[in-house]
């Protein structure tokens, strides 16, 4: 059932006056729960008759709170009234009637279903490890957001301190004349490993929301990215006049939605702080609460399952034309219907083959956006597509013939699932001895039957069409001898010059919905064949920028013989 939910800058101990304009919004609204960012008290020094007395009040229940109201720690340490009636309440965190206080590094299951996980205080400069000991003081440490993690999921994430680079990849300004809040790495890491729905925290002058942004998916969950909407209020009656209430509305159990919200984008983080798929590369795509106060039995975290979020559309896949943040000093030719780029961390090296002096390790994209070459729509365009990316094929393996007097040959394998994201091939040179002895055929059959998947079968199945189900393909090519002397210029024919130069065996696995499939198959298999398995995963393999474009210049200078694309423009 959905919830509405207020959300409110910091209070800096005006609360009286806050709850009754909340009162007042809660008859027309009825929200279910109120949380509190920021501050809730004044600074115990800037306390003054008045303010004690209201506080007084507050904890004699002689102010009204209408709704479940939620509040952690700010900046300020509590009022000294207020840390003795939580160590002297058995549980630790009901205030008055209505008014709980959420611990500073805590994990809370409300009675709605929603998940909060809370990150108080700023940071602790005299604390460089380990956690903070104090569960009231407004201090935290890397240790304190780094136990969070446990959490495994959030819908809702509060954090006195901003997450690092948070603007990044993003438009939204902040107002004028503000100043850039202090930041945190390790916020930015939470953030990414809980993947919120909502990450709220609080600038005394500052409202700022920012667009969505989608998360990498998770390795248990490799077709789906989570959706984070990230803001920032102001504090009460702050003098820039800025926004310092939100309301929305979150149902916990309702099933993502079919499309990205208008303006999504990727994750401004670069987070390391949890194994994921990662977020270039499609083809390889503790449960325990850290609250530090007991909770009500309706606070308790229980684990429920998350739903799949929908696919990226064409502006956040990043194998799309269309993605502003696609990473385009990687690509290396594009043609009508197809791409070829240099692959991100690449599995081999500029050393693995030194007659090309450059990795090799390559993709070859369809431009349209489908998840299988036999969903590309219409008709004419998938055997368009299809024919392109074979001529592509045709024309790395005159390259290699080329550059190596036919000592390499290639493998090219590919992924097609429905549920996939946007379908591509792998090309990887191979030493074409390996090929002529069966060794790189035996390697994936014999890593098929290690895995316990169905077996190989040496059949063409051109794009896929007639082919039930998903299934992973890998095409085997080895130079004929003597192939250099009949080069026909590159990948002049649709594929259809293979006969000339080589010879090459496809073979298909099926795969089934009743195991798992590693994604990282193909690569780890001629990782093993290569030697090359500390290079397993593109991750073990990251390169600078400097790196990524010097790669792709080498490779492109030495395609430009062979690049059709660039005949026919």
């Amino acid at each position: 059932m959905a919830s509405k939910i207020i959300v409110t800058g910091a209070v800096h101990g005006r609360f009286k006056e806050v709850f009754e304009k909340i009162s007042k919004l809660q008859v027309k609204h009825s929200f279910s729960l109120a949380i509190i960012l920021g501050d809730l008290f004044l600074e115990p020094t800037e306390v003054s008759s008045g303010n004690g007395d209201n506080l007084t009040s507050l904890l004699n229940g002689e102010i009204t709170i209408p709704l479940p109201t939620y509040f952690t720690l700010g900046r300020h340490p509590l009022p000294q009234q207020i840390v003795d009636k939580l160590e002297r309440s058995d549980l630790d965190d009901e205030i008055c009637p209505n008014l709980y206080f959420l611990g500073k590094r805590s994990t809370t299951k409300t009675s709605e279903g929603l998940r909060i996980v809370t990150l108080g205080g700023s940071p602790d400069p005299e604390v460089t490890a380990g956690l903070s000991k104090d569960k009231h003081l407004p201090v935290h440490t890397e240790g304190d957001a780094k136990a969070l993690h446990g959490a495994n999921a959030a819908d809702i994430l509060v954090t006195s301190i901003w997450p690092t680079s948070v603007r990044s990849r993003s438009n939204v300004k902040l107002p004028e004349g503000a100043e850039e809040p202090l930041a945190e790495q390790c916020i930015a890491d939470l953030c990414s490993s809980l993947q919120p729905r909502y990450h709220f925290t609080t600038s005394d002058s500052i409202f700022y929301e920012r667009e969505p942004f989608f998360h990498p998916s998770k390795d248990d969950q490799p077709d789906s990215s989570s959706i984070t909407r990230f803001i920032s209020l102001a504090a009460y009656d702050n003098s820039a006049k800025q926004k310092w209430l939100y309301a929305f509305t979150m149902d916990p159990n309702a099933a993502p939605p079919l499309t990205m919200p208008s303006g999504t984008t990727a994750t401004p983080f670069n987070c390391t702080s949890r194994k994921r798929q990662p977020l270039v590369d499609h083809s390889q795509s503790y449960s325990r609460s850290n609250n530090d106060s007991g909770h009500q039995n309706h606070h308790r975290p229980n684990k429920r399952p998350r739903h799949k979020a929908p696919p990226p559309g064409p502006q956040e896949c990043f194998f799309c034309l269309s993605n502003p943040n696609l990473a385009t000093h990687l690509i290396a030719s594009i043609a009508e219907d197809a791409y070829v780029t240099t692959a991100k961390g690449p599995l081999s090296t500029p050393s693995t083959y030194p007659t090309l002096n450059f990795p090799t390790h390559l993709l070859i994209i369809p431009l349209s956006h489908s998840p299988t070459l036999s969903s590309i729509t219409p008709p004419g365009t998938k055997i368009l597509t299809y024919k392109e990316m074979q001529r592509y094929r045709n024309a790395l393996h005159s390259l290699l013939i080329s550059s190596s007097k036919g000592a390499l040959g290639a493998v090219t394998w590919e992924i097609s699932r429905a549920e996939g994201i946007h379908i591509h091939w792998q090309f990887l040179p191979v030493p074409a001895d390996l090929i002529k002895k069966g060794l790189v055929e035996a390697a994936f059959k014999v890593e098929a039957e290690n895995e316990k998947y169905p077996t190989f079968k040496a059949k063409a199945i051109g794009h896929g069409t007639a082919e039930k189900g998903d299934y992973f393909r890998v095409w085997i090519w080895r130079p004929r001898e003597g192939a250099e002397s009949t080069l026909d210029g590159g990948g002049a024919n649709y594929g259809d010059g293979m006969e000339k130069k080589g010879g090459e065996k496809e073979l298909v696995l099926p795969l089934s919905a009743e195991f798992r499939f590693d994604l990282q198959f193909g690569r780890r298999v001629m990782a093993k064949l290569l030697g090359l398995e500390g290079r397993m995963h593109w991750k073990d393999c990251t390169q600078s920028d400097a790196e990524e474009k010097k790669d792709a210049e080498g490779f492109k200078e030495a395609f430009k013989k062979f690049d059709f694309s660039l005949e026919e423009s």
